[in-house]
């Protein structure tokens, strides 16, 4: 059920959803497994403190102050017995007391180390003691290194001093049981973490053989694993590829056959017409090299350079064979680029086409052409700029489109067939990239591409 929220807030939900959740699967996976890990280590071990922790702590403290007061008792009533009060103490009860009079009890308490003092191990017992002595002055002191609690009870007639060990009133298996709460959680999420790695690995395969398959890179040693989704899904994968490579290779033949068929009846047509006299001889010889130009344009559009096998291309060098082909033309050409890497996986020639389409459009109708080559770490970019008459800005999306043609006459010699920048865009897409039309700084088009490294 999908509850519908106001726009406002739906935008503001959105926008804390990109700005706070991680973007990759494993780690958005994992919070969704630490989250709840953390919630439950904190609920358990709140429930513990609240619970036994406490009702130890306090059971702990309740018996080392009524040992301490059953001291007390016995040696106000027996004054002249309090060394063997003393010794049942420490023999019995495991403290050692000392009884200072009231001129003596300043110089004992400046005598104690008074720096370890922790509410976790005393808390119970400071509860305790204002709780059994109202009336007196207590106090308590606890020495880390050496484990030992001091107590102070200044009473109207004497301070009692009593020593014990920690233990008594701390219990160490809070220890323990963060021990392990905190082991068996890392051990937990050490587990999820690496048969969730495995199941994203996965993943990220399937999804790189089929980019890769996008670009005309066919991976051979691709084998789906993981879980049944994923591998139904790469199997769903591989028999799709399978199909269309089939029909691409029917559509090649096909188009050859059809290629080898229309240039027959042409190549006749041409050895006719040279029998011809006059202008009708220059008619029909112009009707079929129109003919052929429209059939090689037709044909590459629909074959779309799918034959041709990936390799690593150096783009720079490719861009500048393209620019050396036209420097003799009366044209002016600028060329920059970086010293970044230019190479990328892709069809060479297929590239070299689209760049030539690009290039010598600029020239048809510019005098000035720039060409710009940038990359960095995540992508190339590709700028040609003219100073021609450019494209109108509502027309830049449909000159992409197969036999669109801004030239309303439909002459062959001026406007092409539409079919340049349809192959181009094929290409460019194929690759990973995209291509767009925007204004030039010299006044005419700028042609930009970006393809993915």
């Amino acid at each position: 059920m999908h509850i519908k929220l106001p726009s406002k807030m739906d935008d503001a939900l959105r926008y804390l959803k990109y700005k706070l959740l991680p973007r990759k699967l494993f780690f958005r996976t994992m919070l969704l497994i630490f989250i709840p890990l953390i919630v439950v280590q904190i609920v358990s071990i709140v429930a513990f403190f609240d619970g036994t922790w406490g009702r130890v702590g306090h059971r702990l403290a309740n018996n080392l102050t009524s040992d301490m007061g059953m001291v007390m008792e016995m040696v106000n009533k027996s004054p002249k017995n309090v060394a063997a009060v003393k010794q049942a103490a420490k023999r019995n009860l495991d403290l050692e007391v000392t009884i200072y009079s009231r001129k003596d009890k300043h110089e004992a308490v400046n005598r104690v180390i008074k720096k370890n003092k922790n509410e976790l191990v005393t808390g119970f017992l400071e509860q305790n003691l204002k709780k059994k002595f109202p009336a007196d002055l207590t106090s308590v002191y606890w020495n880390r290194e050496s484990s030992l609690l001091t107590v102070f009870i200044d009473t109207p007639d004497r301070m009692f001093k009593f020593i014990t060990s920690s233990k008594n009133i701390f219990s160490t298996s809070i220890f323990g049981f963060v021990a392990w709460m905190v082991g068996t959680s890392i051990l937990l999420f050490l587990v999820a973490a690496a048969f969730l790695r495995i199941q994203v690995r996965s993943i990220a395969d399937l999804a790189k053989a089929a980019e890769d398959f996008g670009k005309g890179i066919d991976d051979k040693n691709f084998k789906p694993y993981g879980s049944s989704e994923v591998r139904t899904a790469g199997l769903a994968f591989i028999k799709m590829k399978e199909r269309i490579l089939r029909q691409i290779s029917e559509r090649t033949q096909m188009l050859a056959g059809v290629s080898h068929d229309l240039r027959t009846p042409l190549t006749r047509m041409k050895l006719q017409a040279t029998m011809l006299q006059g202008q009708d001889k220059e008619d029909m010889l112009s009707d079929i090299a129109e003919m052929e130009k429209m059939l090689e344009g037709y044909l590459s559009f629909v074959n779309g350079e799918g034959g041709e096998k990936a390799s690593f291309v150096d783009m720079n060098e490719l861009i500048l064979s393209v620019i050396n082909k036209y420097r003799t033309k009366d044209a002016f050409i600028r060329y920059r680029t970086n010293d970044q890497v230019s190479a990328i996986q892709g069809r060479e020639q297929a590239l070299k086409r689209a760049m030539t389409n690009i290039i010598s459009n600029a020239l048809k109708y510019g005098k000035t052409v720039a060409v710009a080559l940038e990359s960095n770490d995540r992508k190339l970019e590709i700028t040609v700029d003219d100073d021609g008459p450019g494209i109108p800005a509502d027309k830049r999306e449909d000159v992409f489109k197969a036999f669109y043609r801004l030239e309303e006459s439909r002459n062959k010699e001026t406007g092409g067939i539409g079919l340049g920048l349809a192959i181009t865009k094929d290409v460019i897409v194929s690759h990973g990239g995209k291509i767009e039309l925007q204004d030039s700084p010299l006044g005419g088009l700028r042609v930009l591409i970006s393809i993915p490294l």
